[in-house]
């Protein structure tokens, strides 16, 4: 049997209930599609997610993938995977219709990637050739989507994202890869980058690797690098595979998780001299490179949350059939029944709390991808973009951290048998950990969150974001009034939060310059509680249409909203409080651990 629960349900609530996304199938650019299309594409994405996707979960984990050679043969198991994926050709279902695809709203895109992602995030990685193929179609020149681009959704090939450098880290514009200028758009690379996700696998004839470098004589930092497609192998102007390129697997990494996606160490120019093509033939590498980044980011905040899920519905499954100890309320009775592990407390109270948060993140996934929706249909109107840029720290950072957090909480429920690998919770929390690292970590998200998107945007998106939201404060059902009047007090909490930063910001400016210190040791917190308000405020809008139509339910579908609403009374509850306390240490804060000496640490 398959390790991975889904939640089709909820996916479907999320897309037709709550986006009403039928108000924009049938009609261009989403003209191709309707609702019987897009569950159908769910459900059969679900049966691939269930069996081909997830036969290879275990094994990559338990048999490690070696480099020989400079090359990884991926397991079979693996492949199978992969070939079932392409067959299906699901890889084209959101690629826009002039570049091959069939041009789905980013909604179904998403929906789809939370089922494979959740089934097998390792494997996941290796379909990253489409994305780029895309970004190169967005940036490249004409001669590059045709030469690289085409080839790339047509014949399957890999595609990876080169920024991280051993001695750079996170800060990319540290980087020091040299890029020689040949002729044209033509260089000449040398270095070595590391952490690059599926930089060495044999299912692709071909991986292109967009790498950062640095032309001789650009400036430092950021401004300085330029993006450049490198193949794996060079292709002849037939069309065939060529030779080699100078860009070589010299290491892959032996990871805490997810070992089945070959985390490589790529080192350019040793032996053979590694050639790559100036992307647009423009220096603007990181402004390109970030249409990457930031989906890469999003599907990390996917992933985290695909993660919980299934993690929470294994832990439910097991918890309404592990009989142990009797009710609470007959605990003076020796010789009372025992009962399911489900009916104590505090497995309620685990369980309600991933519940809560696990369907708080997929709100999250979606409603960002309906702003990317939004973008798409009403370009003129700026704010879509921009609420987008502002959710994406959210979503990353926040899930990234939470998701791993409560994972524990599903092993938890498990009692012993979850710290063995009879169950997939050890393995998924393995899996998760690396989420609040990869495409940044949850600190610099939550700096980019304070610095670019509310400060450097002085507010406005942020404060439009706050009128929707306090537009649901003001009324609505009066079942889910104690729950409203918690989410003002959250969002006043947190607009002052934001207030406390900007002062410390401001007198930094003004000459006292540790005061940026104070701001950076409550980035964290403030990205915790926007996150949960944005959380709160998605929830119980569910929770509204779950309302209204339980009068009318029927079978299944009345426990569903039941349950719906409860996750949003839960979580408004035992999340929006913590806000207050964020605010008032933010409020208190005198800088004293900036001035504590290292060695006393």
């Amino acid at each position: 049997m398959s390790h991975y629960k889904s939640n089709l349900r909820d996916i479907e609530f999320n897309l037709f209930e709550v986006s009403q996304l039928e108000a924009v199938l049938g009609s261009e650019p989403f003209g191709d599609f309707d609702r019987d299309t897009v569950m159908d594409i769910l459900t059969e994405v679900d049966r691939l997610a269930k069996n081909e996707w997830s036969e290879s979960y275990v094994e990559a984990d338990r048999v490690p993938l070696e480099l020989i050679n400079g090359s990884v043969v991926l397991h079979d198991s693996m492949k199978r995977g992969l070939d079932a994926y392409y067959d299906a050709g699901w890889e084209k279902v959101s690629v826009p219709k002039e570049f091959g695809g069939f041009g789905a709203p980013s909604q179904v895109r998403w929906a789809m990637q939370e089922l494979l992602v959740g089934a097998n995030p390792a494997l996941y990685f290796y379909v990253s050739g489409g994305l780029m193929a895309v970004v190169l179609d967005m940036v490249g020149t004409p001669e590059q989507v045709e030469k690289w681009g085409i080839p790339m959704m047509e014949r399957r090939w890999g595609g990876t994202m080169v920024l991280t450098e051993p001695a750079a880290g996170s800060d990319v514009g540290a980087g020091t890869t040299k890029a020689v200028h040949i002729e044209g758009d033509t260089y000449h690379l040398e270095g070595v980058k590391r952490f690059i996700t599926s930089g060495e696998f044999d299912h692709a004839e071909n991986i292109v690797h967009l790498v950062l470098a640095r032309r001789e004589g650009a400036e430092p930092g950021t401004p300085g690098l330029s993006m450049f497609i490198v193949p794996k192998f060079h292709v002849n102007d037939d069309g065939t595979i060529g030779e080699r390129n100078g860009i070589v697997a010299t290491n892959i990494e032996k990871k805490m998780g997810i070992k089945g996606s070959t985390t490589a160490e790529l080192t350019m120019g040793t032996d053979e001299p590694c050639v790559g093509y100036l992307v647009g033939g423009v220096h603007k590498g990181i402004k390109q490179m970030f249409k990457v980044i930031e989906d890469a980011r999003m599907l990390i905040g996917a992933k985290s949350a695909a993660a919980l899920s299934t993690g929470y519905l294994n832990a439910l499954e097991y918890a309404k059939v592990r009989v142990q100890s009797a009710d609470l309320s007959e605990m003076l009775d020796k010789t009372a029944p025992r009962v399911e592990i489900i009916n104590h407390p505090d497995v309620r109270r685990m369980l309600m709390t991933q519940k809560a948060h696990a369907e708080g993140m997929r709100a999250m996934v979606h409603y960002v991808a309906s702003l990317i929706d939004k973008a798409q249909l009403h370009p003129e109107e700026p704010f879509w973009d921009k609420a987008g840029d502002l959710m994406l720290p959210l979503l990353k950072g926040y899930s990234s951290e939470k998701a791993y957090a409560l994972l524990a909480q599903s092993l938890q429920v498990f009692g012993g048998s979850g710290f063995t690998q009879d169950y997939p919770i050890e393995q998924y929390i393995r899996d998760a950990k690396i989420d609040s690292v990869y495409e940044g970590t949850t600190g610099i998200q939550a700096l980019d969150l304070f610095f670019r998107k509310i400060a450097r945007d002085q507010g406005a998106t942020m404060s439009q974001l706050s009128e929707q939201i306090l537009e649901m404060v003001k009324g609505g059902p009066e079942d889910l009034a104690p729950e409203r009047r918690l989410l003002g007090a959250a969002m006043e909490d947190t607009q002052a939060h934001i207030g406390v930063m900007v002062g410390h910001l401001m007198a930094s400016m003004g000459g006292d310059k540790p005061a940026i210190y104070k701001t950076g040791l409550h980035a964290n917190t403030l990205l915790e509680s926007l996150a949960e308000v944005v959380m709160a405020w998605l929830l119980l809008g569910h929770a509204e249409v779950a309302l209204a139509a339980k009068g009318t339910a029927e079978g299944d579908d009345v426990a569903y909203y039941e349950g719906k609403i409860a996750s949003a009374r839960f979580f408004a509850q035992h999340a929006l409080p913590k806000a207050k306390l964020r605010r008032e240490a933010a409020e208190q804060e005198d800088g004293w651990l900036m001035e504590m000496s290292d060695e006393a640490f």
